[in-house]
């Protein structure tokens, strides 16, 4: 890993009407894990991505995404919303909504031309909806909408994958295409942080994790952290996980 940390957060507070929301956040995210964000509904899981996406203003604290601030490193951070945040029934085809994550690199006044168009039908072959290209979203299933927004932050060619509860929704098979895709890109030295809710599949499926309520309670290589001890600050009763080594 190199020196300099993917994402670097300094005394992060986010309050929503005057309530904490997020409460003085430190966390270095290395470069190039794959790493969970669990805890309990209200931890600010969703919250913390929007902050470092500079959606929500934080009323104290920093982000640093690679040394900088978020808005002079966007083409490098790719983002998977909550498939609730969407409006699905906004009348576009798949592979629109795939060719939405060249735009970043063109810049709004230039037109995707035929290399942006390639791309995003390899994006979407590489998620298995090749086929369904023409297809109304709001016609899709929902974890085939969560496919067709996985190709479009995979065309961005980020270096860093910001993604809230990807597999939200999805049948298995897709689950398990989204997780060996997200495994591919850690391959390749990306940095992919999942607000994720299955706490059963953390060890499988991450390195990295940070545990989350309101407060940062750990954060680290799954094999040290992800423990009963922490699970039970986190949520407050006593988890049993099953964790294999």
């Amino acid at each position: 890993m190199k020196e300099q940390p993917a994402i670097q957060i300094d005394d992060l507070t986010v309050a929503y009407n005057y309530k904490p929301v997020l409460w003085d956040i430190d966390l270095t995210v290395p470069e190039g894990v794959l790493m969970a964000i669990v805890g309990p509904n209200g931890a600010g899981k969703s919250t913390l991505i929007k902050a470092i996406l500079g959606i929500i203003d934080p009323i104290a604290g920093s982000v640093r995404v690679f040394g900088k601030a978020y808005k002079e490193q966007r083409k490098l951070v790719g983002y998977v919303p909550q498939k609730g945040s969407v409006d699905w029934d906004f009348p576009t085809t798949a592979l629109d909504v795939v060719m939405m994550g060249t735009y970043g690199r063109l810049g709004w006044i230039k037109r995707p031309g035929n290399d942006q168009k390639k791309a995003s039908l390899e994006a979407l072959e590489k998620v298995g909806m090749l086929a369904f290209k023409n297809r109304q979203i709001s016609h899709l299933s929902g974890g085939q909408q969560q496919r067709v927004f996985l190709a479009r932050a995979l065309v961005q060619d980020a270096t860093i994958y910001l993604m809230d509860e990807p597999f939200q929704g999805v049948d298995a098979t897709t689950e398990i295409a989204i997780i060996n895709i997200l495994k591919e890109l850690r391959k390749r030295g990306k940095t992919v942080v999942v607000v994720h809710h299955d706490l059963q599949t953390v060890p499988e499926y991450f390195d990295w994790v940070t545990f989350l309520n309101v407060k940062k309670i750990a954060t680290g290589p799954v094999k040290d952290i992800f423990n009963d001890d922490n699970l039970t600050k986190t949520y407050g009763i006593n988890y049993k996980v099953a964790i294999n080594n």
